[in-house]
């Protein structure tokens, strides 16, 4: 019992101490905003097939990279054209990341 109080001392004091001792002593980066691509368009979504088109106004060379809901890569490409194959993948949700040139975009995409 003794044990159990002085850990839930130590684990309270350091919750309330701790903030303030980060925000004293360090410097926070920037929040890091995403440049939007224009007219980004992904379809169909859901997917049904094994194909997932995606589309932009500059049409320029895309790097996709899809997650899983828990946050595992699982599944990378480069796209000169507008056409993703995503038959490896299993229904579910994914997160998409999409960058063409320095602009970004991050979509969920639903595989059934």
């Amino acid at each position: 019992m003794k044990k159990f109080y002085i850990l839930s001392l130590f684990l309270v004091s350091f919750l309330l101490f701790s903030p303030r001792v980060i925000a004293q002593n360090t410097t926070l980066p920037a929040f890091n905003t995403e440049n939007p691509i224009e007219g980004l368009s992904i379809y169909p979504n859901p997917v049904v097939g094994s194909k997932v088109y995606i589309t932009s106004n500059k049409n320029q060379t895309k790097e996709v990279e899809i997650y899983n809901v828990l946050g595992k890569k699982v599944l990378i490409s480069r796209m000169s054209g507008k056409e993703l194959d995503v038959s490896e993948l299993t229904p579910g949700i994914y997160i998409l990341k999409i960058r063409e040139g320095i602009t970004q975009a991050t979509r969920k995409l639903v595989v059934r």
